[in-house]
């Protein structure tokens, strides 16, 4: 079999390691240190930047830009086009941030002019094994995403969230600041921060103490987060008021707690799936009252 060659005719490549079964497209901007291994393939708008590794059978593709120290194991694909029968080839963008890490047989898919015309993924994160992010997806900083997790399009999800093994989470979802979605949980509606959810179609069960404790929070900041926890999502919401009065109550009283506010402003930006609440959903229409 002839011998595939990379072609770097007009490539930027600078101090870097690439292995001779590579595929590298001209145009393909390559910055210094980058490791590409074996059957790798870069398209001509792809940015590389300095130290990058893709392992082997790692193809990159559209305008995608790869941050510094980013790591792309075997057979993941990065930057094709969406899954989306709106999308007619337009030159939309992904971006994936420094040292992040993305293992086998994940998929990231390049945004739509229909969404934002860009797929985000923050620094430091780690996708795991056979992941799908789709086509307008944001993740933050820090993020985990565990086995098998498939995230429809125009999903947002804020740093330092961790979702488990299997979870599906629906188009246009937005998961909070340092959430925690359960091992094969279906997310249909939006996440607080801080919270966390379970179950075949997801409820709130609680908060991610254990992000809250490993992280440095003061005791008397949980006690404060409890309240507000119970405050806003009583297991029997009957007898507590509208969402609403409980929401402001829970303003006059804790909003100067900045996680609180954090909790206060999430809940008060638009939604177009609602929120995730104990045994079920508040729709939009109950969050605007």
């Amino acid at each position: 079999m002839e011998e595939i060659l990379v072609d770097i005719s007009n490539a930027t490549v600078s101090n870097s390691e690439i292995h001779p079964s590579a595929i590298i497209a001209s145009g393909a901007k390559i910055g210094r240190g980058v490791c590409i291994g074996p059957w790798c393939s870069v398209g001509a708008d792809v940015i590389i930047e300095d130290g990058v590794k893709l392992i082997a059978n790692v193809i990159v593709d559209g305008h995608t830009t790869l941050g510094k120290d980013s790591v792309y194991y075997p057979f993941s694909t990065i930057g094709l086009a969406p899954q989306d029968l709106k999308y007619k080839g337009e030159p939309t963008r992904c971006v994936i941030g420094s040292r992040t890490v993305v293992r086998e047989q994940v998929t990231i898919h390049r945004g739509t002019t229909s969404g934002n015309g860009i797929t985000t993924i923050g620094s430091d994160c780690l996708i795991m094994v056979n992941a799908h992010i789709a086509h307008d997806c944001y993740i933050g900083d820090r993020v985990i995403i565990v086995n098998n997790v498939v995230l429809g399009g125009h999903v947002h999800i804020d740093d330092d969230a961790r979702v488990m093994g299997s979870a599906a989470i629906h188009q246009f979802v937005r998961i909070g600041k340092a959430a925690l979605v359960g091992g094969v949980t279906g997310v249909e509606s939006d996440v607080i921060p801080y919270g966390s959810v379970l179950g075949n179609r997801a409820r709130l069960v609680g908060m991610h103490w254990i992000w809250l404790k490993r992280n440095g929070v003061q005791s008397s900041e949980i006690h404060i987060l409890r309240n507000v926890y119970r405050a806003l999502f009583p297991k029997d919401e009957e007898l507590c008021g509208v969402f609403e009065e409980r929401l402001q109550n829970v303003k006059d009283k804790f909003g100067h707690i900045d996680r609180v506010q954090e909790i206060i402003d999430f809940i008060e930006q638009p939604s177009r799936r609602g929120l995730v609440k104990v045994g079920r959903s508040i729709s939009s229409s109950e969050k605007e009252g």
